[in-house]
């Protein structure tokens, strides 16, 4: 069922110091800020040769990265996310098998365009995890 690792998230306290810091000291293509108002963040995507790296920052005052960055504030690793074949069938396999799926469980549509879902972090090692089909 899993695939491959899409992406490392990291939620930052300043965006534009945090791309530039990639830019800059590891030399590595960085993407524009890209607004995803649905998930209440923006994002900027790092290109790696074998995955992405994606900062978070929160857009609006009822960004799930504010309370995130209130409780570490000098920003880190938020999710990691996998790539799925077919995410309802994941979901509900993952249902079967005792997972929570947060929010209402259906898939929404994420920063690359794509359906998303996140899985509870107490479910995974303490890791909040995001699915997406490719």
């Amino acid at each position: 069922m899993i695939g491959r690792l899409n992406h490392v998230a990291i939620a930052v306290p300043d965006l534009d110091a945090a791309a530039e810091q990639y830019r800059s000291a590891l030399g590595a293509k960085v993407g524009e800020p890209q607004d995803e108002p649905d998930h209440g963040v923006t994002v900027v995507f790092i290109e790696l040769p074998n995955t992405k790296i994606e900062l978070l920052y929160p857009l609006g005052d009822s960004s799930p990265i504010s309370g995130f960055l209130e409780k570490n504030p000098a920003g880190g690793i938020h999710h990691i996310c996998y790539e799925v074949d077919d995410i309802i069938a994941a979901r509900d396999r993952l249902l079967e098998s005792g997972a929570r799926v947060l929010g209402d469980g259906e898939p929404k549509i994420g920063a690359h365009g794509k359906p998303v879902l996140f899985l509870h972090p107490k479910d995974f090692n303490g890791c909040l995890t995001e699915l997406e089909e490719v």
